[in-house]
């Protein structure tokens, strides 16, 4: 990395460093087997965040949090070398691997992506679990006998650092934006009282005294498909979140369907719980996500041109209609354009259908660029085009006649392209919406009969 860059990402490299150890020191807390292995690590989901975010040159940072959590731990600089290596080679393998295989940032979009993500998660939580286990017993930090408990919760505090504090990271930092409306603010507002609620229910002061032997587990669920449903990923992920914030204080409590003799066996219990849910609740919000997106994809192909992105003919009669019930309410007039690409088969003749379709789409290109982000611009049918030009005149509708030319004579791309255009004004030229596009239509074709009126062409 040059000089430059490397102080420039100084201070970000610092503060990922930083947050990095302070989030491996919280977890820490939690270390009752072992006090290098602890089922709760949110600092692999904060270093696999980081890189896929930011790539993979800020891996001294993760690499320098994880050296100095270690070292303020237990064990010697080489021990802390070999487990902050671990920590380091699980997170930039595992974004390698999102990155080719899942989606990279977006890899929380579809069910199967997500199934993909897990996997990952699953597996690159292996590489940090057993170099650091074998590091402790060989370095005799830890006895043999002991190697599976702590392997088992070590992979767990990784796996669902990755499962539960990745997402959230990640869907929130990619899109920050929150555009919600009322409602939607007041049905937020509901999803989080809800997931508090279960939270307190499950695991906190609301939980019955024979909680440990009710499954009251499945009660987290409802205000998760909540969130899916309604929200999204973005919204799921933090809903776990913040649930399972509330689980481990309770369970540590002593509260919940998870508390066992240990507080470690607790945990791990928990835990498991909570990352299967995480699970869960990612792959029915990327589906409903995913099957929204594939909804509005059909109903903008519904009224759009597939080959000039324009208005089809079904939207623009929608539109007529409502501009002539608006026009209704408000007494102003509105305008109608109607044209027509001139020679489209002698294009398409001499070379070719690909650039008559090239010609189309310049002369679409041409009306997006002229016209005012209220008209609509639509594409009738083969060479014909209409735009709707709401509280507008003839003279204005002519303006945009003149403007259109000038483009076109301005477009040097060969072959020239010429067009005719006729003008409706509602309700002077008619009362429907067919009644409309007929009278433009007959004003196009005068144009086109009366060779002594000018021609809209391109130079060559």
């Amino acid at each position: 990395m040059p000089r430059v860059i490397v102080v420039r990402r100084l201070p970000l490299l610092v503060a990922l460093a930083v947050i990095y150890f302070v989030a491996g020191k919280l977890g820490l807390q939690l270390a009752f087997l072992h006090a290098s292995a602890t089922s709760v690590w949110p600092a692999a989901g904060i270093g696999l965040a980081a890189v896929l975010l930011l790539g993979p040159a800020v891996w001294p940072a993760v690499f320098f949090g994880a050296f100095l959590v270690n070292l303020t731990t237990v064990g010697t600089v080489a021990t802390s070398v070999a487990i902050a290596a671990g920590n380091t080679t699980e997170v930039l393998l595992g974004a390698y691997l999102i990155q080719r295989w899942v989606g990279g940032q977006d890899a929380f979009g579809r069910a199967r992506r997500v199934g993909k993500y897990t996997l990952v998660a699953a597996g690159v939580s292996t590489v940090s679990a057993t170099v650091g286990v074998l590091t402790l017993e060989l370095a005799g930090l830890a006895p043999w006998p002991a190697f599976w408990p702590i392997w088992l919760t070590w992979w767990l505090g990784d796996a669902t650092g990755l499962l539960i504090v990745a997402p959230a990271v990640l869907l929130w930092i990619s899109n920050p934006r929150v555009t919600w409306r009322i409602h939607q603010q007041v049905e937020a507002v509901g999803v989080l009282l809800a997931i508090i609620l279960a939270g307190q229910v499950v695991f906190g002061e609301l939980s019955p005294a024979a909680a440990e032997r009710l499954p009251l587990e499945f009660l987290c669920i409802p205000p998760l498909l909540w969130a899916a449903f309604r929200f999204g990923p973005r919204e799921t992920a933090t809903g776990v979140l913040l649930l399972s914030a509330m689980a481990i204080r309770g369970t540590l409590s002593g509260l919940g369907p998870f508390v066992r003799v240990t507080p470690n066996e607790s945990l791990v219990l928990l835990q498991a719980f909570m990352g299967v849910l995480a699970v869960i609740g990612l792959i029915v919000a990327a589906a409903i996500s995913d099957h929204r997106h594939t909804e509005e994809r059909l109903r903008s192909l519904s009224v759009s041109d597939p080959l000039t992105g324009l208005a089809n003919h079904r939207r623009l009669v929608s539109v007529l209609e409502e501009e002539i019930e608006r026009s209704g309410r408000t007494e102003r007039s509105f305008a109608l354009l109607f044209l027509d690409l001139d020679d489209l088969k002698i294009i398409n003749d001499r070379h070719g259908h690909l650039v008559g379709s090239r010609a189309l789409c310049r002369l679409a290109e041409a009306l997006i660029a002229t016209c005012r982000g209220v008209d609509t611009v639509a594409r009738y049918g083969g060479d014909e085009f209409a735009v709707v030009l709401p509280e507008s005149g003839e003279s204005a509708a002519w303006e945009v006649v003149r403007r259109v030319g000038e483009r076109l004579e301005r477009d040097v791309e060969p072959p020239p392209v010429r067009a005719s255009m006729g003008v409706a004004v509602y309700p002077r030229d008619g009362h429907s919406a067919e009644a409309l596009l007929g009278t433009a239509d007959r004003a196009l074709y005068d144009m086109k009969r009366a060779r002594s009126s000018p021609q809209l062409r391109t130079g060559a």
